[in-house]
């Protein structure tokens, strides 16, 4: 997995504001930043009249659109998928993965909390959270203002992106990512990369993807 942190905070404590500021800050220092948007409510992107919209609405359940400059995939999902199969599907190649939402996933968070909206934290007691971003007086964590970009920017950079141990493999198993201990990850890695680089053509194989699909 890439690195990942998560803004959290109360619907309308300005988490997407302050987001897309530091979004730009770390793509001003060169890093390559995938973000996800999580949406308790649904969502819609397809339109009708669009040619996306009529080929989902005869029945397929995945429609992709490809351009020179982008990709979009339109699915059906059975439930909703998590974050890290989300990563592992389309965001695997950036340096850092920013996610809005998912309050009850395990990776790191920053919390966002505005006086003018709420007094008292919503994951104050999360053992993931790692800073406020606040115009209060909050104790635990380190705190930030609401307009310190630059400054969340440098401790995502050195607390999460500095500190991260990227994995040479991750398990994806029914949507859900499977810690492995050092000897079955080295097992799996070893044995697979083996027996691909025997396949002709495929000897100098390094990034390898093998997904199995059972009945």
């Amino acid at each position: 997995m890439v690195p990942v942190i998560s803004f959290v905070g109360k619907s309308g404590s300005g988490k997407t504001t302050f987001l897309e500021k530091v979004v730009k800050e770390l793509t001003g220092r060169g890093y390559s930043v995938g973000v996800i948007k999580h949406d308790a409510h649904g969502f819609e992107i397809d339109h009708e009249g669009k040619d996306s919209y009529r080929h989902k609405h005869a029945g397929a359940t995945v429609v992709a659109l490809s351009s020179p400059e982008k990709l979009a995939v339109i699915k059906d999902v059975e439930k909703e998928w998590g974050p890290e199969r989300i990563i592992s599907a389309y965001l695997s190649d950036v340096d850092l993965v920013i996610t809005e939402g998912f309050k009850k996933a395990r990776f790191p968070k920053i919390e966002v909390v505005r006086k003018a909206h709420s007094k008292k934290p919503v994951c104050g007691k999360d053992k993931t959270l790692r800073a406020y971003v606040t115009d209060l007086d909050l104790e635990g964590k380190p705190l930030f203002g609401l307009k310190d970009y630059g400054k969340v920017a440098s401790f995502i950079e050195k607390e999460i992106v500095g500190k991260h141990a990227r994995t040479e493999i991750s398990l994806i198993v029914n949507g859900e990512a499977v810690s492995l201990k050092p000897f079955i990850s080295n097992l799996l890695k070893d044995g697979v990369t083996g027996m691909i680089k025997s396949l002709k053509g495929c000897e100098g194989a390094k990034n390898i993807e093998l997904r199995i699909k059972g009945r």
